[in-house]
Formats: C-alpha cells, structure tokens, sequence
C-alpha cells in the first residue's frame, strides 16, 4: 500500500456563529482506513464535511493532494437526499453519469471522460445486486446506509469520506457497512470514516484521530497509539485519551511517516 498523501488539512478551524467547532486542526491523510472519533459535539461531522469540499473551513485550507481522477473525492454525509421514488439501480445511475461528466468538454459531455461507471458493479460492490429494482423508499435503514456508501465509491475516488455509515444499524448490518468500508480503501484508497462503533473500529480501522472539544488530542497507526497510551483496544484508547484529556503533539505521533499525522494542534 502505497504511503502518499491523498489530502492535507493544516491549521483548520471552523466556527458556527461565534462557536469554535474545530480549532487547529492539521492532518494529513493517507490511504488505508482512517477512523475519526470522539464524543457527540466534537467535530467529527464538521471536520469530514472539510475533508470532502462540502463545508469551507473559517480559517486554514484543506488541499486534496492525490492522483488526478473524474471524481477525487466521494463524500457520504450523515442524510443523503436520495430520490424516494428512483430504484437504487437508477439512484446509482444518476451519480455514475455525474461522474462522468464533463463541463469543459463538448456539447454532448455524458461520457466525455470516457464510459460512465458500472452502477451494477456499484450496487455489487456493496452487496445490494437483488435490491438494484427496489425503491429508495422501500430500502431498510441498512440498504440505503449501504446505497450511501455505494453511490460515494462510484467511479473509485481516491479519497472517500463516510460519516457514521453504520449509524441506526442493527449489530449485523453495522459490520456489513463497516466491512464493506474496508473494502473499498484497497488500490490505495484513502477512507475516513467516523463512528461511534468503538469495536468496529477496533476491527477494521488501520490508523485512529480522536477529536474532543474540536481538538485532535491523538491520532496515528491504530496498534501504535493503544500501545503508546498502554491500552488494549480502541476503547481503551478512547477512555484514555478523552478521559484523561491526552494531546497527541506532532513530535509524539512516532517518527516514522504516519497515515495520520498531527502538525501544530493548538492548545
């Protein structure tokens, strides 16, 4: 797997009518699973919606750094206004065409860049190939979570941004998600994903950022902040690092090139 940076946040806040959600955030992100957490409140959503171009940060950038592609970044935010009345078979249809259009290219620009995706391929990928002719509206919370991460891999970006694709799930369908999450970080994929599911992550995350109070208070390969801190699991890292109210500093993410590295966290 390869270790180049896909996207760069450096120095970001963001704030909310006065309320600073995030402050000083710098990360830099590479392929592999990234799981982001944290208690309710502490950025994860904000900090996301600037990894995918969705929200602009107040201060600071957020630089998409990868290969160039139709569609460098795919984005799954925590509502997505999927068309009730489309089939999954043509929701997916409608984002591979997005893909492949080109607005500089001539009058006739659906697959100006070559052909549009598969969306077959696109609902197999996330296991819904029965469900393609279902309505949006007849889907399970858990197909249309899995609709969601579909439509976000379409056209294979090299970053994909998945906020709490797990979220509402049965147990059963919270390790499909998060298997299918996995999945879809191979070919040197960058995933970021947040969740709540602390043992999901624990099972299939390759690096952890543990945001509080819009703060990066650790981050870095997943089996080298647990032992760091002298920890089992993921939850263990959580209750130390939020509990004891830990801040992982840039020279105490490891020497080595890290998938997540933190650079500057304000304090």
């Amino acid at each position: 797997m390869t270790d180049a940076v896909v996207a760069e946040l450096t120095d970001v806040s963001r704030t909310y009518g006065g309320i600073a959600v995030l402050e000083g955030v710098s990360l830099a992100v590479r392929p592999g699973v990234t799981a982001v957490i944290g208690p309710n409140g502490s950025g994860k959503s904000t900090l996301l919606g600037i990894l995918s171009g969705a929200v602009e940060p107040t201060d600071g950038r957020m630089r998409y750094v990868g290969p160039e592609a139709p569609r460098p970044i795919g984005y799954l935010p925590q509502r997505v206004p999927f068309r009730e009345e489309f089939t999954a078979r043509e929701t997916l249809t409608f984002y591979t065409r997005l893909v492949a259009f080109d607005a500089d290219g001539p009058e006739d620009r659906i697959g100006a860049r070559g052909d549009a995706p598969d969306p077959e391929e696109a609902l197999e990928r996330v296991g819904l190939s029965d469900a393609g002719g279902k309505r949006v509206g007849a889907l399970s919370g858990g197909m249309r979570r899995l609709l969601g991460i579909a439509q976000a891999t379409v056209g294979d970006p090299p970053l994909v941004v998945l906020d709490e694709p797990a979220s509402g799930l049965d147990p059963g369908m919270r390790e499909r998600a998060f298997r299918t999450t996995a999945d879809a970080s191979g070919n040197g994929t960058a995933v970021v994903v947040s969740s709540h599911d602390l043992e999901l992550v624990d099972e299939y995350a390759d690096r952890v950022v543990v945001l509080d109070r819009g703060r990066v208070r650790a981050a870095g390969p997943r089996e080298r902040l647990c032992s760091k801190h002298g920890v089992e699991d993921v939850s263990g890292l959580y209750r130390a690092v939020v509990a004891g109210d830990a801040t992982e500093t840039a020279d105490g993410d490891e020497e080595e090139p890290t998938a997540v590295h933190v650079t500057g966290v304000s304090e």
